[in-house]
């Protein structure tokens, strides 16, 4: 009687010893009847030594026989043994690699038995002979014993379990003939996840390959990818982002190579003819308030923003053609905004400004700032002539009472008596002027009397 086992690296057959272990080949081949054994991982493998298998849990603690399986099945029961006692029969021991044997374990309730439950193992080396009279043998590999060689070449952590995972596939049964115990029922199709799938042990899969190196775009893919989310990550952790998996909203366009006089409300009505617009802001500097000339464009719908995205492309807006795209900033989904708060003092109101239709634009001024300083409260300008001599009046602010004073320059080498004469004759000189321009007018009048 012999059954094949369909594993990650190959097939096995085992001829079981029908005729000397009936007991134990009974409980064996009805565990594999139900599917009991597969998608089993070998838990437990040692070089030269055994490969053990059959415990769901993949621990070397779980398992039972094939009545406590029924007996669970149909609820619980307390005369439900988990184990069964094996007959070891002496004349079956572990010369040759291949043997299969029954692990015993040791009681684990108080009161009952240990035994067999349904963990078994095969030698993976010849004369093994202190495992006779330990554990009883009920068959042995006749086909696979490559399959073993490979087996027994794995890698394994140090628990004996191969960091690559090797599970039994399906077990097939070639022939059975024993009849079924009262209360089997055989499932209708075998499992398709493995029962220690929730145990959180992290290894190789079985149909991977560890050493596989992929192409070089695939590869640069994934690492580009990694290095994406390490980033997220870390944004998320200093606050920058609301969370690592957030993605920009499709909704929102990136406007960019504005002029710096375009504004909010400019951009607004040129692409409000595209559909409902929720905000749009022209992203400006943080000190200054001058335009850093991108902006953000919200869409109330996807679509509207699709219709906007391929018909402004290198539109000419203020003699500048801008360039459009949508947005991959996330700034908004985390505090509000699309920018940083940009903090800008009271800005003074133009008066009698303006050139060309724009209240924006002035005309050009011999001295920068020289009326609006005069409103202000600060110096006025003081010019000196050629001679290093200041002439005129100088006007001063005051700090103290709000006032200005007006005060006269004088030449610090000026002679008074010298001025005064250059004053008395200024006088004179006038005086003659006028009496010789009314003695002029005189005349005149008379010559057209006469005529």
């Amino acid at each position: 009687m012999s059954i094949l086992l369909e594993t990650s690296l190959g097939d096995i057959v085992i001829d079981l010893e029908v005729d000397l272990c009936p007991a134990i080949c009974e409980n064996f081949l009805k565990l594999c009847k139900v599917y009991y054994y597969n998608l089993n991982a070998f838990f437990n493998v040692g070089k030269d030594f055994i490969a053990q298998v059959g415990d769901p849990t993949a621990t070397g603690t779980g398992g039972e026989c094939i009545l406590s399986y029924i007996a669970s099945k149909a609820g619980p029961s307390e005369g439900a043994l988990r184990y069964f006692v094996p007959q070891i029969v002496p004349r079956l021991k572990h010369t040759t690699k291949g043997t299969v044997s029954m692990a015993v374990a040791q009681s684990t309730v108080e009161g009952q038995p240990g035994g067999c439950g349904s963990q078994f193992f095969i030698t993976l080396a010849d004369n093994i002979d202190y495992l006779d009279g330990k554990h009883p043998v009920f068959g042995h590999v006749v086909e696979g014993l490559d399959v073993l060689d490979q087996l027994n070449e794995v890698f394994t952590d140090q628990n004996g379990r191969p960091l690559k995972d090797v599970r039994i596939r399906h077990v097939v049964i070639l022939d059975d003939p024993f009849p079924d115990p009262p209360g089997l029922v055989v499932p209708d199709e075998p499992p398709t996840r493995p029962p220690d799938a929730d145990s959180g042990a992290i290894r190789i899969a079985e149909d991977e390959d560890a050493l596989a190196e992929l192409p070089e775009d695939e590869a640069e893919r994934l690492r580009r990818k990694r290095a994406a989310d390490a980033s997220a990550l870390t944004l998320e952790m200093v606050g920058d982002l609301p969370f690592a998996n957030v993605r920009p909203p499709e909704n929102v366009l990136f406007v960019c190579k504005l002029n710096s006089v375009t504004t909010d409300e400019d951009l607004e009505l040129i692409f409000s003819r595209f559909g409902k617009i929720m905000s749009c802001q022209v992203i400006r500097e943080k000190r200054t308030g001058d335009s850093l000339q991108y902006a953000f464009i919200e869409f109330d719908k996807k679509e509207d923003a699709e219709q906007a995205y391929f018909k402004m492309q290198n539109v000419l807006i203020d003699d500048r053609r801008i360039w459009v795209d949508f947005s991959q900033s996330v700034s908004r989904l985390n505090n509000g905004k699309w920018s940083n708060d940009v903090r800008m003092g009271p800005r003074r109101k133009p008066q009698n400004r303006g050139l060309g239709g724009r209240s924006d634009l002035e005309l050009t001024r011999r001295y920068r700032g020289a009326e609006e300083d005069r409103r202000r409260d600060s110096y006025d300008f003081v010019f000196d002539d050629e001679g290093g001599r200041s002439g005129g009046r100088s006007r001063k602010y005051d700090r103290d009472s709000g006032r200005r004073k007006h005060s006269r320059s004088r030449s610090p080498h000026r002679d008074r008596s010298v001025e005064y004469g250059r004053g008395h004759h200024g006088k004179e000189s006038r005086r003659r002027s006028r009496s010789r321009s009314h003695d002029r007018d005189y005349r005149q009048r008379e010559r057209q009397d006469r005529r």
